[in-house]
């Protein structure tokens, strides 16, 4: 017993000279840590965080207590700035001064356009994503983005390739599956719901992919269904915009360090993305030995050897002609469901500009007579004034800077024009900018344009939206043929108090179901051929 007691005691001993270099350096460790934290501690003491500003703004912003009034973020920033002298209100936690100022935007956009570039800390939240696309850069790397692809988009050959596109997405996809989900308009047994957001951004993708890219989207090779792919899309711009709302970068830095949390769920998210992207290129370079390509990637293969620099290229298009574009059309039918009566308008248009063409073949309008529509024109420029595809658009101040309405600006200080507030300011609009009104663009039944810096829904200025035709001729395009032929009405959901999903772009959480009924002419005809 003895000798057992003294063998326990030998090993024990042992064991505890194995250990004792791991505990001294674990304890050396923690120790090490602790004071590192109280040293950060203090010195963020002494540099007052801006968390510890204690103005009714950022109270509200830091608490979220806008939550008890307001069901988005966007609808508490323009509940103050409606209040704000000149339109600007700064939240300090944020270090962001936020306008719905017209003079403002354009001493942003136009005026002072060399002091408030994009900066290097909001290119900082988005590189993961974005990278060096156009979206996310500033001076030669946008300046030569821009070049080649606003000389691709205003090329006649290009334009005319993608209205023949948008027409056979129509005829041979969208309008075949609004027939297959279509009733009669009398308890039809064989009508089903769509949820229209999904369905837009699915018909916007593929138009990106055979414009852009010279691709249908049916020809990659892909190891999951697109719409896993199409989700990990959705997840990296939600989460991407989410950084931005931090009051500081440090945090989601720090997540993004350790790969924890939604960092962690982010990083997943764009590789699926990257895989997405790879394809393409692949895609596109495997087609060029067979043919030069005149499509916007080979224009940019052709002076770029960089796969990773062309992966940012194709993601930033995607994230263009598929988010945007789907965002105008899922809010534009959603504010039809509430105001038939607009409807009945731009079909009384239609025909009269080019015919009753419900004989279930859709996009029957030339490109000159969608430009004769005024008023389709106007519904659609109205529904982007309250539904603006991107709410918000922020730049870094350069340089110190005092704005127009007497507001100083600091070097470094994000500054956001607020596209959704202005759109809902008596200010701006007058006292019926609530409402739904397409005649307010029309001077004697033609569309007259507004001021960029007034709507800036495609930016202004000097970074004005290139793609904005191309975007405009799209929509167009889908409204005609759509509401020629069918009634949509939304199931749950009203323009009237939407609720929005963080994201780059305007996104309705949980998406748009609809009902869709076939016009009583149309219900008698059978569905194009696909």
């Amino acid at each position: 017993m003895v000798a057992y007691a003294a063998t326990l005691y030998v090993a024990a001993q042992a064991l505890a000279s194995s250990l004792q270099p791991q505990v001294v350096a674990a304890v050396f460790f923690t120790s090490a840590a602790c004071t590192v934290t109280l040293a950060v501690l203090l010195a963020l003491l002494r540099l007052r965080p801006p968390w510890w500003c204690a103005c009714a703004v950022c109270e509200v912003y830091v608490t979220a207590s806008w939550t008890a009034e307001f069901d988005n973020l966007c609808d508490w920033y323009a509940h103050l700035l409606r209040g704000a002298p000149g339109r600007t209100v700064h939240v300090h936690v944020l270090g962001n001064v936020v306008t719905a100022n017209p003079p403002t935007v354009d001493h942003m956009l136009r005026g002072r356009f060399d002091n408030y570039p994009k900066g290097a800390p909001f290119s900082a939240i988005l590189a993961d994503f974005l990278g060096r696309g156009i979206f996310n850069v500033d001076g030669d790397s946008w300046l030569f983005q821009r070049k080649l692809a606003a000389a691709e988009l205003a090329s006649p050959a290009l334009r005319c390739f993608a209205a023949g596109v948008v027409a056979s997405e129509l005829r041979c996809r969208l309008i075949p599956l609004l027939h297959s989900a279509a009733g009669d308009g009398d308890g039809d047994s064989g009508e089903r719901l769509l949820d229209l957001q999904d369905v837009f951004r699915r018909f916007a993708f593929d138009c990106i992919c055979r414009i852009s890219f010279g691709l249908d989207p049916g020809c990659l090779e892909l190891s999951l269904p697109m719409s896993a792919f199409a989700d990990a899309f959705d997840t990296a711009s939600m989460l991407s915009a989410r950084r931005a709302t931090a009051p500081m970068h440090v945090f989601w830095k720090l997540k993004r360090l350790l790969n924890v949390g939604e960092e962690r769920e982010l990083r997943d998210a764009i590789r699926l993305v990257d895989t997405l992207a790879a394809e393409v290129i692949r895609q596109r370079r495997k087609l060029r030995t067979a043919a030069s390509g005149d499509d916007l990637l080979s224009r940019f293969m052709g002076s770029i050897n960089d796969d990773k620099y062309l992966r940012d290229i194709v993601v930033s298009f995607m994230l263009a002609g598929r988010d945007t574009v789907a965002s105008a059309l899922t809010a534009f039918f959603l504010l039809l469901s509430d105001h038939p009566d607009v409807a009945t308008a731009i079909r009384d248009e239609v025909t009269s500009v080019a015919g009753d063409h419900r004989d279930g073949h859709a996009g029957a309008a030339s490109s000159e007579k969608l430009q004769d529509m005024h008023y389709v024109h106007a519904a659609l420029h109205e529904c982007m004034r309250l539904f603006p595809p991107v709410q918000f658009d922020s730049k870094f101040a350069a340089g110190d800077d005092m704005l127009p309405d007497g507001t100083f600006v600091a070097r470094g200080t994000r500054v956001t024009y607020h596209a959704y507030a202005m759109g809902r300011m008596e200010s701006v609009w007058g006292p019926d900018c609530a409402e739904f009104r397409p005649d307010r663009w029309l001077h004697d039944g033609r569309f007259v344009p507004e001021s960029p810096y007034r709507y800036p829904v495609f930016q202004g200025g000097v970074r004005v939206c290139i793609g904005r035709e191309l975007a405009i001729m799209e929509m167009k395009s889908v409204i005609v043929s759509v509401v020629q032929s069918f009634d949509i009405e939304a199931v749950g959901r009203s323009s009237h108090r939407p609720k929005f999903a963080p994201g780059l772009t305007a996104t309705f959480a949980g998406g748009v179901p609809v009902r869709v009924r076939r016009r009583a002419r149309d219900s008698e005809l059978q569905p194009p051929p696909s």
